[in-house]
């Protein structure tokens, strides 16, 4: 839990430091959004290569390694002196972060016996950093510039590395007596690639395609929307006590927050629902909020309110309930690298969400902007509907 909240602290502190990003190297949202989609991008094309390893020796080493590499990529931006090296090391923040979740996920649905319940708390933790960190970044910007902001930041992810270190569980105690392969692991290529194949020749690759539409609906909205809640006439900049605040940070980072209560209740259901019916009408929200964004921010206060909270919890609702989907289709033996191809789908496709949402304001509206990610939400509500209607599960 506390390494979650960790990689995500950091993930979500970027959308913040965008608005100050702008200015300060006078750029444009487009070349943003290409600087951050590619750490975010290596953020996910790095949990394949961590879901093998995290199969061949265990997660808690791969833990510590993510929290000590993210805390030195934060070290090397704090002293960044030009765009190039701030998307340097970014670079190096997306691939320590990148192993966290193949390694963490696999943990919990081999260490622990009540899935539903660990999914729940561990999504509690992340969105708890997804929120602390836009709120730590924005409250540490009104004292100090954002070079040092940046240095702080790193700190905790010591102190957690450390924390991980002396650490020690049974990464295997929820399956012990299953039947699993004898080797476990992928120790050549050819394991690679067998295991890859049998994945993708059942319903797992549905499942990775509701991942990847996740990932760009994910990416998509949250990477400008403190931005585009600025723009409007309702949150602009107030002086207080000689500093400029932001409000639209503040609803950014409460909408987040909310996030912690859909994460709660998706892990619960997962016990208590079918996971693909909950997943076809989750993202069936999302294409409908994503619809009706626009014109409640267009409405007022008391509409955008609204439906800024039920995105942020319908966003986070339906990452539980995938996580558990992925365990339905996959084998123990073959948990990491499932959860590895997972977050490749939602962290390293789903980056382009990013540079797809910087282009598409650049050069259109926000009003296209929400109605692609819609398009993205009902490809995976289709995707659910057909998983509600599957086969028996593969594991």
């Amino acid at each position: 839990m506390l390494a979650h909240a960790m990689v995500h602290t950091y993930e979500l502190s970027f959308p913040i430091f965008l608005t100050v990003w702008l200015s300060e190297f006078g750029t444009t949202t487009g070349t943003l959004g290409i600087v951050v989609g590619v750490g975010y991008a290596l953020f996910g094309l790095g949990a394949l290569p961590g879901g093998v390893l995290s199969d061949s020796y265990g997660s808690r080493s791969l833990i510590v390694l993510c929290l000590f590499g993210m805390a030195g990529s934060f070290l090397l931006l704090s002293v960044s002196p030009t765009l190039p090296v701030v998307a340097l090391a970014l670079v190096l923040w997306g691939l320590s972060a990148s192993v966290y979740h193949p390694a963490g996920l696999a943990l919990l649905s081999k260490g622990v016996s009540e899935r539903g319940s660990a999914f729940a708390y561990h999504g509690m933790a992340g969105n708890f950093g997804i929120a602390f960190g836009p709120l730590a970044t924005t409250l540490l910007l009104l004292a100090f510039d954002w070079r040092t902001v940046v240095g702080i930041l790193a700190v905790p992810a010591l102190i957690a590395a450390f924390l991980a270190f002396r650490t020690d569980i049974d990464e295997s105690a929820a399956v012990e007596g299953q039947e699993t392969r004898a080797d476990g692991g992928v120790s050549s290529l050819s394991d690679f690639l067998g295991t890859s194949r049998t994945l993708f020749a059942g319903w797992f690759i549905a499942v990775f395609g509701v991942v990847m539409m996740s990932g760009l609906y994910y990416r998509g909205v949250l990477t400008f929307l403190p931005d585009l809640l600025g723009d409007l006439p309702m949150f602009a900049p107030v002086d207080f006590a000689g500093e400029s605040l932001e409000p639209a940070r503040y609803l950014y980072a409460g909408l987040l927050t909310v996030g912690m209560a859909g994460q709660y209740v998706g892990g619960k259901l997962t016990d208590r629902v079918e996971n693909a019916r909950a997943i076809a009408v989750a993202f069936g929200l999302l294409a409908v909020i994503a619809l009706v964004f626009v014109p409640a921010s267009n409405a007022g206060l008391a509409p955008l309110l609204a439906v800024s909270f039920v995105l942020g919890f319908c966003l986070f609702v339906v990452q539980p309930l995938y996580q558990a989907t992925v365990a339905e289709y996959t084998p123990p033996e073959a948990r990491g690298i499932s959860y590895g191809y997972t977050y490749l789908g939602v962290f390293g496709v789903g980056a382009l969400g990013a540079t797809i949402a910087g282009v598409v304001l650049q050069y259109f509206s926000s009003t296209v902007l929400f109605a692609v990610l819609a398009g993205f939400a009902v490809v995976a509500s289709l995707l659910g509907t057909l998983l509600a209607f599957r086969g028996p599960s593969a594991s």
